[in-house]
């Protein structure tokens, strides 16, 4: 059975905390993104501090607290436009009080990002058991355990 190609990516990774840039290799982090993406996509993955984290959740969401992953979403169509920003430390400690794998935890937020850039929400009810599903449908299909169990 012929598999379908994986849609296009053009993918900036940055760093501006480095703790974790021996986990995020390009492929990886490129793969785990291929694999949520239902259109082309141009991409910037920022891996950031805390400070960073909180200023930019504080100035775009009114949050004053840094989150684990922001999605600027610019365009959605014919090819997704966004960038996604996940603060190193606070993904770190999610990962560590939920005693799951630091790596499975960044690959889940970076498809959570992905989908969120393609127009999933789940701060709205009847959506958020559809993004969950589709989140735990990718993670399994790249050999991650479902994130909501």
């Amino acid at each position: 059975m012929a598999r379908t190609p994986l849609p296009d990516l053009q993918l900036s990774l940055q760093f501006a905390d480095a703790t974790h840039r021996a986990l995020l290799p390009r492929h990886k982090v490129a793969r785990w993104i291929r694999a949520g993406l239902e259109l082309p996509a141009a991409i910037t993955v920022r891996i950031v501090g805390e400070d960073e984290g909180r200023t930019l959740n504080r100035e775009y969401r009114h949050k004053d607290y840094a989150t684990n992953v922001l999605t600027f979403d610019y365009v959605q169509e014919p090819e997704i436009e966004a960038d996604l920003v996940l603060c190193a430390p606070v993904v770190e400690r999610e990962a560590r009080e939920q005693e799951i794998d630091l790596v499975a935890h960044y690959a889940h937020l970076l498809v959570h990002g992905t989908l969120h850039a393609q127009g999933y929400d789940h701060e709205v009810d009847d959506e958020a058991a559809c993004m969950e599903a589709r989140e735990t449908e990718v993670l399994a299909g790249l050999g991650f355990p479902d994130p909501y169990a």
